[in-house]
């Protein structure tokens, strides 16, 4: 059985569309999406409402998780990272880890067969 991994990425709002664009380019399909909010080495953003000063220390980000076959993951890694860069900070983070089975709920496909 061929190995699989979880990729979660954390990036910027609106590097999304690059991003995505980026996995379409790779064939890659079954990406999930979602709104978070975090904070890392970038610091809280003040901001001033009616005279009034006060710190969002909680930054918008979104988060992309996908699985991929070992064949593939350093190419939708070097994807995902080219495509994400600003070059500034708070960028994102990039996670991998090693998924030990997958399955298709709806036809019990194991594996690999799951991830097509």
């Amino acid at each position: 059985m061929e190995t699989q991994y979880k990729i979660e990425a954390i990036i910027r709002p609106h590097r999304l569309d690059a991003v995505q664009d980026a996995l379409t380019e790779l064939e890659l399909k079954g990406i999930t999406v979602m709104d978070v909010r975090g904070i890392g080495h970038q610091r809280a953003v003040a901001h001033t409402f009616r005279g009034s000063q006060y710190g969002n220390t909680l930054l918008p980000h979104i988060k992309i998780e996908l699985v991929v076959l070992g064949t593939v993951l350093e190419s939708a890694f070097q994807a995902i990272e080219k495509a994400a860069s600003t070059g500034e900070i708070g960028d994102g983070k990039i996670f991998v880890t090693e998924i030990h089975q997958a399955v298709r709920i709806r036809t019990g496909e194991r594996g690999a067969a799951a991830l097509s």
